[in-house]
């Protein structure tokens, strides 16, 4: 449990949050490459995407642990892991709702 204790101070949240947001950042570039256009059909495909609801369940119960300040260092890893991969779906959503706009715009 002490080990435990010793990786978990050794990286903050704040520490956590700025990897998440550089993550986050880098698939934002790679997901808006230069000349490259998304179909109409794939960005409705992306609207779809969703979380299955164990995992919405799972993430809810984190949630509830992270207020609780109960989170252990395995569940921290896992909420984080969560997070960077709801940020990432957000931006592939935002791309694809641009994509969508952007090809009603030019009928």
């Amino acid at each position: 449990m002490q080990a435990t204790k010793q990786v978990a101070s050794k990286i903050s949240r704040q520490e956590a949050a700025a990897i998440s947001k550089n993550e986050a950042a880098l698939w934002g570039r790679l997901l808006d490459p230069v000349g490259v256009e998304l179909s109409a059909e794939a960005a409705r495909y992306i609207l779809t995407m969703t979380f299955p609801q164990p995992d919405i369940e799972r993430m809810q119960e984190l949630a509830e642990k992270a207020r609780a300040g109960m989170l252990t260092l395995d569940e921290h890893i896992e909420l984080d892991n969560y997070e960077r991969v709801g940020h990432v779906l957000s931006l592939m959503k935002s791309k694809a709702r641009q994509a969508l706009k952007k090809a009603r715009a030019a009928h």
